[in-house]
């Protein structure tokens, strides 16, 4: 689309003249989408978005500029804001803008309080959808925009932490409309989070400090699927993995495939990086920074900034030596131990490095798309509360990515079609 053309839609960027260099990101991200593609073909002739609002809070990146090009091309009317401050991308906010006609209300590092009057400026296109990474959005809705409930049919939400806070909205009554577990597919938590967060989270790491993570000792707190990923990752480029959990099945799962298990106060003595990847707050704290190397580096991996205790760093460290590296801080503490902490404690993949390969977001940004298609034809159907995606969707989207990816599977024959669908074959 060309820029000179159209009017520019209502939006909130750093700086116009990115534009150009925002739309090279997108188009070379989008070469690595072949799903989404091919999902944004069919939306152009169905136009299955005519006259749908959506509001999407989300990592104003390239592979989600692909996801909003997308929808607008099924004929969504959309309003994207940031669910991270550290992780937009100015440029690409711009190309959105500037290039693709697309209201945006991004800025990198933005304060608090630009971050929640940038969700509030995507909210006042009265969505009948919504698009959530973290339950900011949905949270701002149910307390301070309560006036634009009734036009909300229903939402999908991208990640782990998101989908906690929902089902708590929803176990206290207090979810007035359906919201989709996109991140509960197979294709999003198997994949993003195992791969892309594996490699992501370690590239914020190397591009943050240059350290060598052979030789060093790693600790992942928690082993759901994105500490799967990292401690799979750091294995197996030499790093010595202790993993700390609080649910006794995974902590097996992890002593299973060879890792160390222990409780955090433990693991801190030992430690030369420290992941947090748990959806929960203060996994990091003072017990355990008295505990600590000398220089050792803490990451969140997470998606709030509340993993690592940031905040008593600040008030109890005699000094702080900001950025001394890429996205790097260092507390001095009392007896002059140095901890480095990586982009703020915030999600360390996007603060210090891009986030996933556009090749994952792929099928994450697929299930959404399909999701956000699915939900204009059944929302009215669906109670308030968290849903999963339907799983031909999750089936439709790997079906996708293995054609895109030049592989083939094997069908059942009839005769294995009756077997599975009978109980009177015996053995």
């Amino acid at each position: 689309m060309n820029p000179t053309t159209m009017a520019l839609p209502k939006h909130d960027i750093a700086d116009a003249s990115l534009a150009a260099e925002g739309k090279k990101r997108i188009e070379w991200a989008g070469r690595n989408m072949p799903v989404l593609k091919e999902i944004r073909a069919r939306f152009e002739k169905a136009k299955p978005f005519a006259g749908v609002r959506i509001a999407a809070c989300m990592h104003v990146t390239a592979e989600t500029a692909n996801l909003m090009i997308t929808l607008k091309a099924g004929g969504a009317d959309l309003a994207l804001c940031a669910s991270n401050p550290l992780s937009t991308q100015d440029d690409t906010a711009a190309a959105l803008v500037h290039e693709y006609g697309i209201s945006v209300f991004a800025r990198n590092a933005i304060d608090r309080d630009g971050y929640y009057g940038h969700i509030n400026a995507a909210l006042d296109i009265a969505p009948h959808q919504v698009f959530d990474d973290g339950c900011d959005l949905v949270n701002t809705l149910h307390t301070t925009r309560r006036e634009l409930l009734p036009e909300i049919a229903g939402g999908c939400e991208e990640t782990t932490t998101g989908v906690i806070r929902l089902k708590q909205m929803a176990k206290d009554g207090a979810l007035t409309f359906p919201m989709v577990a996109v991140n509960d597919t197979d294709t999003k938590h198997m994949f993003d989070n195992r791969y892309g967060t594996g490699q992501s989270t370690l590239d914020a790491i190397f591009r943050a400090t240059n350290i060598l993570l052979a030789g060093k000792t790693m600790v992942v707190a928690g082993f759901g699927y994105c500490g799967k990923g990292v401690a799979e990752r750091a294995r197996g480029l030499g790093a010595d993995v202790v993993v700390t959990e609080i649910d006794p099945t995974k902590a097996l799962d992890a002593m299973m495939q060879g890792y160390r298990v222990m409780p955090m106060h433990e693991a801190a003595k030992v430690g030369d990086i420290f992941i947090t990847v748990t959806g929960n707050r203060d996994v990091l704290r003072a017990e355990h920074f008295s505990l600590m190397k000398d220089g050792a580096i803490l990451a969140n991996s997470g998606h709030f900034d509340i993993e690592i205790d940031v905040a008593w760093l600040e008030q109890y460290a005699k000094k702080k030596n900001s950025k001394i590296r890429h996205q790097t801080d260092e507390y001095v503490l009392a007896d002059d131990r140095r901890i480095l902490v990586v982009a703020e404690g915030r999600l360390v993949n996007l603060g210090a490095a891009e986030g996933h390969p556009a090749v994952v977001m792929d099928m994450s940004f697929s299930d959404q798309a399909l999701t956000a298609e699915w939900l204009v034809g059944t929302a009215k159907t669906l109670t308030p509360g968290v849903h999963n995606v339907p799983t031909e969707i999750d089936k439709e989207v790997a079906r996708l990515k293995l054609k895109s990816l030049g592989a083939e599977i094997d069908t059942l024959t009839s005769e294995q079609v009756e077997y599975l669908n009978s109980w009177e074959h015996g053995s």
